[in-house]
């Protein structure tokens, strides 16, 4: 009698467990909605129509949150409107979907160096070298944009301005 709450818990808590893992997709099995919408926003992306492309990728990653291309669109969508941080961002949620994404990760690494962070770029270059076979397109493109460094705008912006001391 004593026993009963806890294998009636017991029993609640495994059925739980069973039943929570067997309505779920398997990760590789990505909604073909969020797809065709990510497609759409390529298409969108490339005619330099951005907002209709965050619309579309927006609402594929509505249809299926773990569309780690639609991040990347948007993370690329970002890029061309030179806005690297929310770019970073994108990027970043692609990652944690798939750490060894490198595209993902040499777009991180391209919008790293257009915000100004040449060796955090670095580092997703050696990363993308560890991961990908040679030769590796990614790398070699990844490598050509940090040899080019910041854009002009952002070097300027950190160099610290000369201080001048006060007059008496």
């Amino acid at each position: 009698m004593r026993l009963t709450p806890i294998a009636l818990s017991a029993a609640i808590a495994l059925a739980t467990m069973a039943s929570a893992g067997h309505g779920q997709k398997p990760d590789d099995q990505i909604d073909a909605r969020s797809l065709q919408l990510t497609e759409q926003a390529r298409t969108l992306q490339s005619g330099a129509r951005y907002s209709e492309a965050i619309d579309l990728l927006e609402s594929a990653l509505a249809v299926d949150p773990r569309n780690r291309q639609a991040y990347v669109g948007l993370a690329r969508v970002a890029q061309s409107q030179k806005l690297p941080g929310k770019a970073i961002r994108f990027y970043s949620e692609a990652l944690k979907l798939e750490p060894n994404d490198v595209n993902a990760l040499t777009g991180q690494g391209e919008a790293y160096v257009q915000r100004g962070a040449v060796e955090r770029a670095k580092q997703n270059l050696e990363r993308v070298k560890s991961l990908c076979a040679n030769p590796c397109p990614q790398a070699t493109t990844l490598a050509s944009v940090i040899a080019k460094g910041p854009p002009a705008d952002v070097v300027t912006a950190q160099v610290p301005a000369p201080t001048t001391a006060p007059k008496p």
